[in-house]
């Protein structure tokens, strides 16, 4: 009978997919066989969904893991990780499963792998309740990159909710270790940019979210240059399944701290509305004057963790997810976070890295 190094119990706190993702993942890198229970019990559809079950097999496949309980509504996982492997490999989560999601569960794990690794990944690339795809290449791949993290995001073809047939493929080139950040205060705003899609409908509805957008920060006294691309596509030349929009923000400062803003397209939407979400998540967290968005502070915890010496970041929300993703780093990794502030709030998140390192 295996021994299990660790146990998680899947409805703590946020009791999302976050807690699987982050835990396979730092198991994966520590050799530490896991059981997670209870997966997802605090969501309408609880246990392993599609989008669950690809990052599973896919960071087993990378690992060489031994795993029990991979099967669509699971509530139970023993994972057992082998060895880390480099190479090509493919993932297919189908329909609209979230390839951002899928890439933040096993990015970490690249990261340390022997050697390059390129992965294909089918799905959904803009979908409810995760990272839009834009989010993952323009504000997180450059945020971890301060890290010394290497990566890049091609995306193929866009994959919208319900029928997906979104294709992205991701290029790691792995590191020995992590570096540390303390980035606290962002400095000034020197622009703002952003994607505005849309694919199987007109070219004016990425044009109203974007100039929704662009008019929502410049009421807010944005005076620094705003540059939004458009993104669509002929009736005769678009591939993709749709339909489909959204829009994803970023403001860069004088010290290239990046954050984000974002929202999604739906029908009955207007496309009015999704421009001024977006702009106004963006103005919100800006407002704040901390380093790092609501979200990449929760991306960051277990990078800071793994790193090789002393992080502290400032976040513009102390949301559930980082409170969450903290609880789980400290389990498996054995450090402890220091964070200042109240939940929902800006804050700051303090630990020593464990300096991990790639293990030959």
């Amino acid at each position: 009978m295996t021994t299990i190094d660790v146990e998680i119990d899947g409805s703590i706190l946020e009791g999302g997919g976050q807690i699987l993702r982050t835990s396979l993942a730092l198991a994966a890198l520590t050799g530490k066989s896991i059981r997670i229970y209870n997966i997802r019990a605090k969501r309408s559809n609880p246990g392993l969904q599609a989008q669950h079950l690809t990052g599973v097999k896919a960071i087993a496949e990378l690992c060489n893991a031994k795993v029990e309980g991979a099967y669509k509504g699971s509530m139970e996982l023993i994972f057992i990780p082998g060895k880390i492997r480099s190479g090509r490999f493919r993932f297919d989560i189908g329909t609209a499963g979230s390839i951002s999601l899928v890439i933040q569960a096993i990015l970490p794990v690249l990261v340390f792998a022997p050697g390059r690794v390129e992965v294909d990944i089918t799905g959904g690339t803009d979908v409810r309740w995760s990272p839009p795809i834009d989010y993952v290449r323009y504000v997180m791949i450059p945020v971890l990159s301060k890290l010394g993290v290497r990566a890049e995001v091609i995306v193929f073809r866009r994959g919208h909710y319900p029928r997906g047939g979104g294709h992205v493929k991701l290029i790691v080139d792995p590191v020995d270790h992590l570096d540390p950040i303390v980035d606290v205060e962002r400095s000034d705003i020197k622009e703002i940019r952003g994607r505005s899609h849309c694919v199987k409908l007109p070219k004016h509805v990425a044009e109203r979210q974007a100039r929704s957008a662009e008019g929502y920060l410049r009421s807010r006294g944005y005076r620094v240059p705003i540059n939004i691309e458009l993104e669509y596509y002929p009736p005769d030349r678009d591939p993709h399944l749709g339909p489909g929009s959204g829009i994803v923000l970023w403001a860069i400062t004088e010290r290239e701290e990046i954050l984000g803003g974002d929202s999604l397209g739906e029908k009955g939407k207007p496309a009015e509305e999704v421009g001024k979400e977006a702009a106004v998540k963006l103005d919100e967290d800006l407002s704040t004057k901390m380093a790092f968005d609501r979200h990449m502070g929760d991306m960051l915890i277990p990078y800071i963790a793994l790193a090789q010496g002393y992080s502290k970041i400032g976040v513009a929300k102390l949301t559930l997810h980082t409170i969450t993703n903290i609880h789980i780093v400290e389990k498996i990794l054995n450090v402890k976070f220091k964070v200042e502030g109240e939940q929902e709030k800006p804050g700051t998140i303090e630990v020593n890295g464990i300096g991990y390192r790639r293990r030959s």
